[in-house]
């Protein structure tokens, strides 16, 4: 019988860092206590979760918002075009989407992967959110950032939207999920993001479209769906998938059997994922309403908690929850199923460096996005 993993809360209730600065370790994750927990937590009674190569991962019921297994669910590693999913998100309600712009050449001339916008061409808002959700388009992504009031605005919009959802891991730098220092998600925000993007049509027609006609600047041309899935699994319904040297895989999915969804995200996996997923979302169909959840997906803030506070607003490139210390990503990334103790021991070790080193300032190098 697999019995669920007790997690260690609270190792360092604060550390001071030189200055007289003071963090204060938070008493109980978001979703739950045994979600803090940096190894595989699952239920008992129940079969154990396959097992996957990445470093952190939720399976959970979209429908009750039960999250069924998790692996370091909190821990803050780069999203890479995962992050597009909160664009989408945040962007959806402020724009027409029958609008049309024409893009520009910043905007077309974004690194990493592409739709191929020309300055040329006329766009409209729809055709935009289908490049984004099916193409990764990075210049996509910053055609509807300016289109919402420039990136300095989008990105403070999104950051809003992430604390309405409780997103707390989440920090956007960037609208396309290109590497930035500061920047990150995890695997339980991922999950409450998509969750909240299925409750909304126009976010699941984008998610679940396999092809498309796309303009050009003479006629148009065809596009298709990043996710493999969509052709693979029964009942997909989409989302999101991504990758960057620095990143590496990532990648947050639902489908959809016998009128139930299952919501898995996986974060920082070193290979192709693809069937893996598949086999965590078999799993989570197998077990949900037989399996005691481990944590939970919350529901949004009240939208007068999450409004900003007038006068408390702050520019874009301000919006820096504390990211998560590189030692612990390294603690992460040794962890395997059978060394959660070790992993737990050297979590509290971990965070003491890592603050210190955060204390220095030392950043992260820039990546490249692909997907």
């Amino acid at each position: 019988m697999w019995t669920k993993i007790v997690p260690v809360t609270a190792l360092i209730a604060s550390v001071s860092l030189t200055g007289g600065t003071a963090y204060a370790a938070p008493t109980t994750p978001v979703g739950g206590e045994a979600l803090g927990s940096r190894g595989l937590v699952a239920p008992a009674g129940v079969k154990k979760p396959p097992k996957t190569k990445a470093t952190s991962y939720v399976v959970a019921d979209a429908d009750t918002g039960q999250v069924l297994a998790a692996k370091d669910a909190h821990g803050r590693y780069l999203p890479a075009s995962t992050l597009k999913t909160l664009t989408a998100l945040t962007l959806i309600p402020k724009l027409d989407k029958n609008r049309k712009i024409r893009p520009s050449r910043n905007a077309c001339n974004q690194e990493g992967t592409a739709v191929g916008l020309s300055v040329k061409a006329t766009y409209k808002i729809d055709d935009l959110f289908k490049a984004l959700m099916m193409s990764s388009g990075n210049d996509a992504a910053m055609a509807l950032a300016e289109t919402n009031g420039g990136l300095a605005q989008t990105m403070s919009d999104m950051n809003a939207e992430a604390k309405r959802l409780q997103a707390n891991d989440t920090v956007a730098k960037t609208p396309s999920g290109l590497d930035k220092p500061g920047q990150s998600s995890s695997a339980y925000d991922l999950a409450l993001i998509a969750r909240a993007g299925l409750a909304n049509p126009e976010f699941k027609r984008y998610i679940s479209t396999k092809t498309s006609t796309f303009p050009a600047p003479k006629g148009h041309y065809e596009i298709s769906n990043h996710n493999k899935l969509l052709w693979r699994y029964k009942g997909m319904v989409g989302v999101k998938n991504g990758w960057t040297s620095k990143a590496l895989g990532s990648f947050v999915g639902a489908a959809t059997r016998g009128g139930h969804t299952i919501v898995v995200s996986v974060m920082r996996h070193e290979g192709y994922f693809w069937e893996e997923v598949a086999d965590l979302l078999d799993w989570g169909f197998s077990v949900r309403g037989n399996a005691t959840p481990v944590g939970q997906l919350v529901d949004p803030l009240p939208d007068a908690q999450a409004a900003p506070q007038p006068g408390a607003s702050a520019p874009a490139t301000q919006v820096t929850p504390a990211a998560q210390p590189p030692l612990l990503d390294t603690a992460a990334k040794k962890q395997t199923d059978s060394s959660k103790t070790v992993g737990m021991v050297v979590i509290g070790g971990g965070l003491l460096f890592g603050l210190i080193w955060l204390g220095y300032g030392i950043r992260r190098r820039r990546g490249r996005s692909r997907l």
